[in-house]
């Protein structure tokens, strides 16, 4: 007969029998989509109005600085505070922020206010949403753990990349074609409206983790144990450094709207599909991850999967057909997601759980500098060099690093991560 704790390891719905973790996970997934549906509309739209790269890389920048800035502090915040009520109060701030978005962009079309100030306008609101993020990120990530046991903690990684995924598919391409049948006004209404859904289904979801030894630690005491942690933990710090440069220079989220723009000219429903295709393949191979699981050999895959990222990019960057570009950048999801499983199983399975809020803190800081940061770097880099040549710098940027890593963690190929040991 067959231990309970391997069925439930090997069962590829296990995390998803426990009621709580499924209204954390729907809530995250609407969470997703409403933030992205913003995203897509609101780089078109800044685009059209400004027509300048650099714009759509200060998108990037202006979340990144409060993000980096507030997230250490949010990790202690999340470690001897409520998560449930950190995560509903940034939920709900973030709502806020979509309707000024509304108003502000009826009173653009109504000529009430300039585009200067309207771009002001935007700038000040994804600011106010970077400073959310930085306390939910980690509330979040660290709240998640604890609504499963141990034993499922590959398969609630798996499914809560899928739920992000799915929410990236859908996220996209519901913007661009929002946008085009809307305007970008009413699609931020809907935002609004998912985001209250959300808030919702978190307020659903119970509280866990406070750590006593964190109420009675200072802040400063506590930030640097959080980092020492993270420093002296080799597979954790490589995984993140790797996912860190690889996306801050492979990345090409930002200047999609110029792509789909000036060189596919598909308009604004082309670049939600191109915007979907990543996560479209990230789905299909994490339906695959929830049964084949990478944790054997992991460090090796890690490896091929960041290096067919790079790849990906290249093709991407290299693509003058719609068709190749969706599929490059559906390959460059799919091995992506591939990483992200790794990285989220060992983040979870070797963190203390007093400590969980301060280490995913750290993790969101390496994750925020690779998106954010890498679209502010996708801005700039598109500026200066050009739109292709910073596409295909970055994807080359991308295997240098794969490889030095690769020469940097040789030992780490012998090592089993597939173990509920910690």
């Amino acid at each position: 007969m067959t231990d309970p704790i391997v069925q439930r390891a090997l069962d590829p719905y296990a995390a998803l029998r426990y009621p709580e973790y499924r209204h954390y996970i729907f809530a995250s997934f609407l969470f997703t989509v409403a933030l992205l549906i913003q995203e897509v509309a609101l780089g078109y739209e800044l685009y059209l109005l400004t027509r300048d790269p650099l714009a759509l890389g200060f998108v990037g920048l202006v979340e990144a600085i409060p993000f980096i800035g507030l997230s250490l502090y949010g990790g202690h915040v999340a470690d001897r505070k409520s998560k449930r009520r950190i995560i509903l109060w940034s939920t709900w701030v973030i709502t806020f922020g979509a309707i000024v978005l509304h108003f502000a962009a009826r009173w653009v079309e109504s000529g009430m206010v300039s585009t200067p100030v309207f771009v002001g306008v935007v700038y000040a609101t994804i600011f106010l949403i970077g400073v959310c993020r930085a306390f939910q990120s980690p509330a979040g990530s660290s709240l998640r753990a604890f609504l499963v046991p141990i034993t499922v903690y590959e398969n609630a990684a798996t499914w809560s990349s899928s739920s992000w995924q799915a929410g990236a598919i859908v996220g996209p391409a519901l913007g661009g074609f929002l946008f085009a049948w809307m305007g970008f006004s009413d699609a931020l209404l809907v935002v609004a409206a998912l985001l209250a859904i959300a808030a919702v289904l978190f307020s659903r979801v119970g509280d866990r983790g406070m750590s006593l030894k964190a109420e009675q630690t200072p802040l400063l005491a506590s930030v640097k144990e959080g980092i020492r942690f993270v420093w002296s933990a080799k597979p954790i710090l490589y995984a993140i450094s790797l996912d860190l440069f690889s996306v801050l220079f492979g990345g090409v989220v930002a200047i999609l709207p110029i792509y789909a723009q000036d060189i596919l000219h598909v308009g604004a429903e082309g670049l939600g599909i191109l915007r979907s295709a990543p996560s479209a393949g990230a789905v299909l191979t994490l339906i695959v991850l929830a049964r084949l699981s990478p944790l054997r050999h992991a460090w090796r895959n890690l490896l091929i999967a960041v290096t067919g990222f790079g790849v990906s990019i290249l093709v991407f960057a290299f693509s003058p057909w719609m068709g190749l570009s969706v599929a490059a950048l559906f390959m460059s999801g799919a091995f992506d997601s591939i990483s992200v499983v790794i990285r989220q199983t060992l983040l979870q399975l070797r963190t203390p759980d007093p400590m969980r809020g301060r280490v995913m803190a750290v993790n969101g800081i390496f994750l925020s500098s690779s998106n954010e940061l890498g679209a502010f770097e996708s801005g700039v880099a598109a500026k200066l060099m050009g739109v292709v040549p910073s596409a295909v710098f970055g994807g080359t940027m991308t295997l240098v690093i794969v490889a030095w890593v690769s020469w940097k963690t040789k030992e780490l190929l012998k090592v089993r991560f597939d173990s509920f040991e910690r």
